[in-house]
Order: C-alpha cells, then structure tokens, then sequence
C-alpha cells in the first residue's frame, strides 16, 4: 500500500506583501488605527524606551549614592584617624594638660589681690628709692577690669644715674608681682643724670564677687 506525503510549503512572498502592506499608510497622529502588527510593535518599542528610561534613572540615583557613601567613607576614615591619632597620644596631652594648669596657677599666683596693691605699690615705690632715684611722678591711674582680671596703669618719672634708671627696670621686671613697663623714653636731665618717663602697668585678679558682676555686666550686655 503506497502512502503519499503532503509537503506544505509557506509563501514567503505573500507574507512578505501582507507585511509590507500593514505598514503602509500608517497614520502617525492615530497609532490607534493602525494594524496589529505596527500597533504591537510600537507598544514594544515604547514598551522597551520606557524600561531602558527608569533602568538609567535608577543606575543614575545608585551612581549619586554610592559618590555620597564614597564621600562619607572619606569623612569616617578621616575622623577614625584623628581620633585615633587622639587616644594614641592621650596620655601625652594629659600630661601637657596638668603642666599648663600648673603654669596658670603659677601666673595667677604672681596677681596680687585687691588687698594686696597697696603692698604692691609701696614695693615699685620702695625699688626706686633704694637705687637713689628720685621720684617726680607716681600716679596710679583709672584701674581697667577685664575678663577675669584687673589692669592698673601708674605713671611714673624718675629721675637718676644710667646705671641706677637701669637697675631700677630690672628690679621691677623681678618683683614677685607682674609689673610691666611701657612707653619708655630716656631724657637727658644734666651730666650723668636721666629722667625716665614710663607707664608701669600691673595686674591683679579680681575677687568671685567682682567676677559674678563681670559676668552679670556681660551677660546684660548681650
């Protein structure tokens, strides 16, 4: 019994017409109009535009994060180095602590208190009647008060030898108390013989409640 095959054979050709025909005279203003076969093409075109539009938005907003994390990396690695740097040298740093509280104590030691600045004052008086310098002004002037402390300008001409002008300047820069002078100036009065005119400033600290006023001052000014 013989048995025959049927052999189906596509017509490229036709299809290929179809195609083309369902592609022509398309309507660019009404993509609703169109066949099926451009309609579901271009549905897959914005379809695939859309997805590849959020796909570079979202690898954009990961690019700027990681930048920020990358940036906030550096900060962290910076900040973990200082303090490290920090504890690794505490000790040391505490110990610069305790020398620069030592040598506040020491220089507040050398203020006088208010009590004291008579004392203080008979004592630059004093250092220049015991080089033999005579005293033609001593003039304490307006007492300035500052922060913590209280600034006393004095006026002050003498009248002597170079020599004794001279040791005068380093008995006073010796005192126990701070005593400064400024604005210097050296006249020749008659042979051998100086006027020294200068401002001698000194400093004491001011008593808690002169400090609580201060603050008060301070505080209203504000």
């Amino acid at each position: 019994m013989a048995k025959t095959s049927k052999k189906s054979s596509i017509d490229f050709a036709a299809l290929q017409q179809k195609v083309r025909t369902q592609f022509t005279g398309l309507d660019p203003n009404d993509p609703s109009l169109w066949p099926n076969l451009p309609r579901f093409l271009l549905l897959g075109v914005v379809g695939v535009a859309v997805v590849v539009a959020l796909w570079y938005l979202w690898l954009t907003d990961l690019d700027v994060r990681l930048e920020s994390e990358r940036t906030r990396e550096t900060e962290l690695r910076a900040q973990y180095t200082k303090k490290l740097g920090q504890t690794v040298n505490f000790e040391i740093l505490k110990a610069q602590l305790e020398q620069v509280r030592q040598y506040v104590a020491q220089l507040e030691k050398q203020l006088p208190s208010k009590a004291e600045m008579d004392a203080l004052l008979s004592d630059i008086n004093q250092a220049g009647l015991g080089r033999g310098l005579q005293f033609e002004l001593f003039r304490p002037g307006q007492e300035t008060v500052r922060d913590y402390y209280a600034e006393l300008p004095i006026t002050v001409r003498v009248t002597g030898s170079y020599n004794d002008v001279g040791l005068f300047v380093s008995d006073v820069a010796h005192l126990s108390r701070i005593v400064t002078l400024n604005n210097l100036s050296l006249n020749p009065n008659r042979p051998d013989v100086l006027t020294m005119d200068a401002t001698a400033k000194t400093f004491r600290y001011l008593d808690p409640d002169e400090v609580k006023t201060q603050q008060k001052n301070q505080g209203a000014k504000k």
